[in-house]
């Protein structure tokens, strides 16, 4: 499936990398006029090298004052990905240092609320948007309960967003994917442990990794999630609104 954003201005937060990197690269070759890149590394956003007009935000997602710079830098949006987020140490939840948990909630929750509410009041009517969840948010498994909290959230606040923006024809979603092939991986202590395992074949512990729970037996990468996006973004999926689109491989059955 093909889409078309010309003339369109979108929104991505955490786009430097992963997904967020992924889909900002999607929506310029689909045609996207303008796109407005949030991310803590700013180096990051610039090495992207977009075909469009580019606007690069530089800074933490949870800092209202970044927000603030943004929304007097002005400019109507017709779409936003808000896909910024951490995973957090993994730690069960009478083990869990505190500072761990505001880190997460703070990335994952917080800084969603301060980029959706400031996508919120610069959407043009009929705008779309879409939250970066986590089927995290849906299945719960031990030593997750922060990074899943935080996805859950999420999910409850696209829809929250949706019944807001129903009047004004602005469709908000989410996605949860389940295990993606990204560099939020090689953060993570047990991945790398995982890695070394596999004497540095990286692709194989994440095929390991898949093998745990997923029927389908694999990881999918931020490219197809980045298609999953844009139709949530796209007129193709019509009056879609409050839903969230679980990309799994079957993990959550």
């Amino acid at each position: 499936m093909s889409f078309d954003f010309s003339g369109k201005r979108v929104l991505v937060t955490g786009a430097a990398s992963g997904i967020g990197a992924a889909c900002a690269k999607a929506l310029a070759k689909a045609g996207a006029d303008h796109l407005a890149l949030v991310d803590i590394d700013g180096d990051a956003l610039g090495a992207l090298d977009l075909p469009c007009a580019v606007t690069i935000h530089t800074g933490d997602v949870a800092d209202p004052a970044l927000w603030e710079r943004i929304e007097a830098d002005g400019g109507k949006l017709d779409g936003a990905l808000l896909n910024a987020g951490i995973a957090g140490e993994t730690a069960l939840i009478a083990k869990m240092d505190f500072s761990n948990w505001r880190r997460v909630l703070g990335v994952n929750l917080d800084g969603l609320f301060l980029s959706l509410r400031t996508a919120m009041r610069l959407a043009n009517d009929g705008a779309s948007m879409v939250l970066t969840a986590s089927v995290a948010g849906l299945k719960a498994e031990p030593g997750t309960s922060a990074y899943g909290a935080s996805k859950a959230a999420a999910i409850h606040l696209a829809k929250g967003a949706a019944k807001e923006g129903a009047a004004r024809r602005i469709r908000v979603n989410a996605i949860a994917p389940g295990g993606v092939d990204t560099s939020i991986w090689d953060k993570l202590p047990m991945f790398a442990d995982l890695v070394e395992k596999h004497q540095g074949d990286r692709a194989g512990a994440l095929e390991e990794m898949a093998g745990y729970g997923t029927p389908m037996g694999r990881f999918e990468s931020a490219e197809e999630i980045a298609g999953q996006v844009l139709f949530l973004l796209s007129d193709a999926s019509g009056t879609m609104t409050g839903t969230t689109l679980v990309s799994d491989g079957g993990y959550s059955l």
